[in-house]
Order: C-alpha cells, then sequence, then structure tokens
C-alpha cells in the first residue's frame, strides 16, 4: 500500500514554506491568513444563519461582539497554554508571556509560540458572557447562533499548524504518514492536524450545521459542540506527539485529553440539566 503513497506525499510538509509573502521586512505567514479566513468563514456564515432563519440579531452587534471574541481568543489562548502547557518555565521567565523578543546574547526577535485551544475557548466564552451581559442578551442563545460555524472556521486554524508542520502526530508506520521539519528524528509520523482538520472541523460542522434549525433549549448546539469536539479531539491525542515539555500527564492521557474530557463532562451536563426539554423534542 505504500506504493499508493509514494515519497512525494510523505515529504509534502517540507515543500510547504510557511511564509506566504514578504512585504519589505514584514513577512506574511500562511498560518496568520488561516486564523483571518476562519474569522471571516465564521462572520459570514453568522450572517447566514441571521439573514435565513430571521432571528433578531444585527450585522453590527455580530461585527462588535467578534472584535471583542478576537481579542479574548488570542489572550485566552496565550494565557491556556501558560498555564496548561509550560507553567513552570513561564514563572522563571514571565516577560516571555508577551515578549516576541529574546535578550539572552543580545536582543533578537524570535516571536510568540504557544496557543492553547482550551485556553482560547474560556477566553471567547468570557467574551460571550460579558458581551451579553452588557447587551441584556441571552447568553446560551447567542453563543448557539456561532457554534455551528467556528468547526469550519476551525479547520483551517488545523490546516495552519500542518503548513507550519508543528502538532505532528507519533512515529507510525501508515501508509500516510509523514516527515515533517521541525521533526528533530525524522521519522515517519502521523499527520494529526490533518485528523483534526477533518474531525473536529469538517465532520463536526456537518453535524451541527444540520442541527441548528432543531428547536431545544437554549445551549443544546453549546452542548452538542462540547462533547462532539471533546470526543473527537480525545481520541486523535492517541494519535498526536504530546507537548515535550509535558509528555503524558495522567497515565497514558495527555494534558489535552484530560481537558477534553472536561468538556465532555461539561456538555453531558448541560444535556443532563435540560434532559426533559431534550426528550420532549
Amino acid at each position: 500500500m505504500r506504493s499508493i503513497f509514494n515519497s512525494n506525499w510523505a515529504y509534502i510538509p517540507y515543500h510547504i514554506h510557511p511564509v506566504a509573502f514578504s512585504i519589505g521586512p514584514v513577512r506574511v505567514h500562511w498560518y496568520g491568513l488561516m486564523y483571518l479566513t476562519a474569522f471571516f468563514i465564521v462572520y459570514f456564515l453568522v450572517l447566514y444563519r441571521i439573514r435565513t432563519e430571521s432571528l433578531s440579531y444585527s450585522k453590527e452587534s455580530i461585527l462588535d461582539f467578534m472584535f471583542l471574541a478576537i481579542a479574548c481568543l488570542f489572550a485566552g489562548g496565550r494565557l491556556g497554554y501558560v498555564l496548561f502547557y509550560n507553567l513552570p518555565y513561564y514563572l522563571a521567565n514571565p516577560i516571555k508571556i508577551i515578549s516576541p523578543f529574546s535578550f539572552s546574547n543580545g536582543i533578537h526577535y524570535t516571536g510568540i509560540y504557544g496557543m492553547s485551544f482550551h485556553g482560547a475557548l474560556i477566553g471567547v466564552f468570557l467574551a460571550f458572557m460579558y458581551y451579553c451581559r452588557k447587551n441584556k442578551m441571552n447568553p446560551w442563545r447567542f453563543i448557539d447562533l456561532f457554534v455551528p460555524a467556528i468547526p469550519l472556521g476551525y479547520t483551517f486554524g488545523r490546516i495552519g499548524n500542518f503548513i507550519n508542520g508543528e502538532l505532528y502526530g507519533r512515529v507510525t508506520t501508515v501508509p500516510w504518514g509523514m516527515y515533517f521539519p521541525l521533526d528533530g528524528t525524522h521519522q515517519l509520523r502521523h499527520p494529526s492536524q490533518l485528523y483534526e482538520a477533518f474531525f473536529e472541523g469538517i465532520v463536526l460542522f456537518v453535524v451541527l450545521w444540520n442541527l441548528r434549525k432543531v428547536r431545544s433549549f437554549d445551549g443544546f448546539l453549546s452542548a452538542v459542540y462540547l462533547i462532539g469536539y471533546g470526543t473527537f479531539r480525545f481520541f486523535i491525542e492517541f494519535f498526536r506527539q504530546p507537548d515535550p515539555q509535558l509528555g503524558f500527564v495522567l497515565g497514558p492521557f495527555s494534558m489535552g485529553q484530560i481537558l477534553c474530557f472536561i468538556m465532555v463532562v461539561a456538555g453531558t451536563a448541560i444535556l443532563a440539566g435540560h434532559r426533559k426539554d431534550f426528550l420532549r423534542r
């Protein structure tokens, strides 16, 4: 079966440059463009829902919230990475939480690396809560407006990870395995970023988009999202290389799996709390 996936396939990551283009000294990375694409996709899908489902939200309110959500996503994602994945290092080097420069042997630009999906999720959730409280809106109904669109946007985030050659999978012998430039051991690995893009992105999007008109309780789609994403990610983590500074944190389980388990429990608790409304439908 290896002949189906020849050496060109295995070395695809080596042929993709993470920089899309440069304007003078400014380099525009594919990863950033993928994030930008994700935000536009979510924005326009939400507007599509408002228009076709006669939902009482204005275009201006969606745009205002998106700016707040983007800021909270990046802040939450960064702080989540610090707290969940590398706290001892950042306690010893607190300036590195926000500084893109290295001050050892002079000043060098290194960029800011390390974002946590679960931290970003918490950040966006707090943005929802703040915005809805400020504008006297039903928070769960507002979250459910966005939830069906989010996985499709997330798909592009994982494609960005793949283009960067980061967050690759564990060593494998499967014929569709790939070699990644950032892997110092140069071993064939699962392209786990693509697994996540497909299952946590496309498959979950299809499920939620088809459930978007189900008239259940406010928070129903949010519960399905938490359970769906948590379940998909939990099992895909068995194919993803654990973060080197953490490894496995509880038996054979990674930090990502523990956080995803919490997501599934939270989603199940939401459904259980509304089980009468759910069963009635």
